[in-house]
């Protein structure tokens, strides 16, 4: 199962659209997640219609019309793991045990916020990702997104994909 991995799109208040070559990874993807900060309805509508599935959960930049649509905590079983999506984790000393407590049967936790990518156990086992964003890098050198496999019970193929600056 091919998984895409976004959070902190901020369309259209960061861009107007998502890169070219992200909506390419949508078509490819059986399952693309999403970790939140949307900011507006008409991105969710745009990936629900062309996502092949869509799971995704809201951040603290979308209002009530994506709240009343996407759950805080969106979980679903893929390829044999226990998924959960979250938007804030918190600081980032501290996250893995933080996160284990918290989500203590979940195999892979995708988050966002940050829009720092992040890739770590947790000494449960517990995977945290997180896939900074495609269209607002903040202090990152490049806005990014997460591909992954999930097959049989294991993670496999995690990427980090860069994205060309937007013009």
């Amino acid at each position: 199962m091919r998984l895409l991995l976004i959070s902190d799109t901020h369309v259209p208040k960061r861009a107007r659209d998502l890169p070219p070559p992200l909506w390419a990874a949508v078509a490819e993807a059986d399952v693309v997640i999403h970790a939140g900060d949307w900011v507006d309805v008409s991105l969710l509508d745009e990936l629900s219609s062309r996502a092949n599935r869509l799971i995704g959960c809201y951040g603290n930049n979308d209002g009530p019309a994506l709240r009343t649509r996407l759950p805080e905590i969106a979980e679903a079983s893929l390829g044999g793991l226990r998924f959960a999506v979250v938007h804030e984790t918190g600081p980032a000393g501290g996250r893995e045990k933080r996160c284990a407590d918290r989500f203590p049967d979940t195999d892979v936790l995708v988050f966002g916020h940050s829009h720092i990518p992040w890739d770590t156990t947790a000494p449960s086992g517990l995977r945290l990702l997180n896939p900074g964003s495609p269209t607002d890098r903040r202090r990152q050198p490049y806005a990014t997104y997460l591909t992954a496999t999930a097959t049989a019970g294991t993670l496999t193929d995690v990427t980090l994909h860069r994205l060309p600056p937007q013009t």
